[in-house]
């Protein structure tokens, strides 16, 4: 390139000096050139321009000899000869020509031995920099791979993956409060919590107590730091209407809930709880149970609740081969059942004097919503004396199958419970099964694997129904335990059976209570 520019340029390498071939003006430059990436290019150059290629004003300007120039030309070459000096103190280093000689010749060497070693020193910091500078493109390389990920080649940006909860989001504290009042059995709970849970800091025991019973809240009190321990503080009578006198115990179950559950989402600061009673008994994987479904409970706006209890989950009405199997239920189960703070801040402010749970199960706070339930429970009752003074315990609760099997939730795929999703296979498999009869279903005569369906029109038919088959028979606003859709599941010796409405459903009738 400069040659081109000035064809009558000489140039000096290593240490031969070539004479100008017309007298001119002799410049020492040094200078560093990068013409490429891979190929720096360091060196130390001498030219002898002619003074005819100088324009005609530098040439003047020369001539003056003004002190500007003398200044310049002095710094100038001061820095070259402290460049040169420092240079030629500098050691040789390793693998340059020097080294490179055998020690037979070391006599041999040139005079000109030390500009030698200038030019392996210019070549060595070459090499040293041209590697440098081949690390630093590799990391620019993948710092644009990286790049092109999240940007377009117009520039604009685009949508970055979500990342899954399971790689990237901080695991959710999910707390269980233990309501707790007079029973000292409530070690049976407490002991099977601590046995099963896998953390103690993803799930702290919060036991709420109620009623002021010192033998209780010893008990509760012996757990020491394995749990936290508070006590509702008003333990006043309520008023009651007089013809509720005999309920004031489920006044106080009111107000204790009331109070238990904004401790935990306010005092507390907790963004989900699962609330269980003190006589509940639970399962190897309550836990993992409860932790699989907490992304579906938070993102999924046709539910409100998850419940460990199966109202109809009696030894011989559930599949023992299923305890991997889920449903979406429009009762409202309880027994061990998780909810979000968002749904208390709508409950809260019209929380209910007395009759709590069957508050819930109201349309007016259902609003069309629906809970996971299980197959298989994962809680059971062990509390015959209570409020409800042991109200359906020798009938059915004393004989809830608890699961035994530990199922890995978190390691499943669920997506078969999005409601799109599970009320498009739901109606077909239920109204695919064939019709049978009740006396077909006490006789035992079921010919094939199921499922079958056994069709209900009105309140009545389906108490003579549930009563002959075994299931629990009430109705709570129209809505039947268990039921999704009106359609209730059981097995019956083995093969799967649905009580259903006719096909065409729509809608609960509350008046069906």
């Amino acid at each position: 390139s400069a040659e081109s520019h000035f064809p009558v340029l000489e140039k000096t390498t290593n240490d031969k000096i070539l004479k100008p071939k017309m007298p001119g003006l002799f410049l020492l430059v040094h200078f560093t050139l990068l013409l490429h990436p891979k190929c720096p290019l360091l060196s130390s150059t001498h030219f002898f321009l002619p003074e005819s290629s100088f324009p005609s004003t530098i040439r003047a300007m020369l001539r003056k000899r003004s002190p500007l120039v003398i200044c310049g030309a002095f710094t100038f070459v001061a820095w070259n000869v402290v460049l040169v000096f420092v240079l030629m103190k500098r050691p040789s280093s390793p693998g340059t020509v020097d080294n490179q000689l055998e020690p037979n010749d070391v006599q041999q060497k040139p005079v000109g031995g030390k500009l030698d070693n200038i030019i392996n020193e210019v070549l060595r910091v070459a090499d040293a920099f041209e590697a440098e500078l081949e690390s630093q493109k590799k990391i620019l390389l993948q710092i644009q791979n990286h790049w092109s990920v999240w940007e377009n080649k117009d520039g604009t940006q685009e949508t970055k993956p979500k990342a899954t909860a399971a790689n990237n989001a901080v695991p959710v504290v999910i707390p269980i409060l233990v309501i707790a009042c007079n029973r000292v059995t409530v070690k049976r709970c407490l002991d099977k919590l601590i046995e099963h849970r896998p953390s103690a800091e993803l799930y702290p025991i919060i036991v709420s107590q109620d009623c002021g019973h010192q033998e209780t809240s010893d008990v509760i009190g012996s757990y020491g730091s394995q749990l936290t321990h508070i006590k509702q503080p008003d333990l006043s009578d309520i008023a009651v209407p007089s013809q509720h006198k005999k309920f004031q115990g489920y006044y106080k179950i009111s107000r204790h809930y009331r109070w238990a559950l904004n401790q935990i989402f306010n005092s507390f600061s907790y963004s989900t709880v699962v609330v269980v009673e003190d006589d509940l008994e639970v399962a190897p994987d309550f836990f993992e149970y409860f932790r699989a479904l907490h992304p579906m409970l938070k993102s999924d706006p046709t539910l409100w609740c998850v419940s460990a209890w199966n109202d109809n989950g009696r030894e011989g009405f559930v599949d023992p081969g299923k305890s991997n199997l889920l449903y979406r239920t429009d009762f409202f189960p309880g027994l061990g059942w998780m909810l979000t703070k968002d749904l208390w801040v709508e409950l809260e402010p019209k929380w209910p004097a007395s009759f709590w749970d069957d508050w819930m199960r109201h349309p007016d706070q259902r609003r069309d919503r629906s809970c996971i339930r299980p197959e298989i429970s994962r809680t059971l009752t062990f509390g015959r004396k209570g409020v409800s003074l042991g109200q359906f315990y020798d009938k059915y609760l004393r004989f809830i199958k608890l699961n035994s099997e530990f199922v890995p939730f978190t390691k499943m795929d669920l997506s078969y419970l999005d409601k799109n999703t599970y009320d498009e296979s739901f109606e077909k498999e239920v109204y695919a099964a064939p019709l049978i009869t009740v006396e077909d279903i006490k006789s035992g005569k079921l010919s094939g694997p199921g499922p079958f369906r056994v069709q209900y029109s009105s309140p009545d038919s389906f108490k003579m129904l549930a009563r002959n088959i075994g299931i629990m028979d009430d109705l709570k606003s129209g809505v039947p335990r268990a039921g999704y859709r009106g359609v209730v599941s059981f097995l019956s010796r083995g093969k799967r059976v649905y009580v259903a409405p006719p096909a065409g459903w729509s809608h609960y009738d509350p008046n069906w209570s």
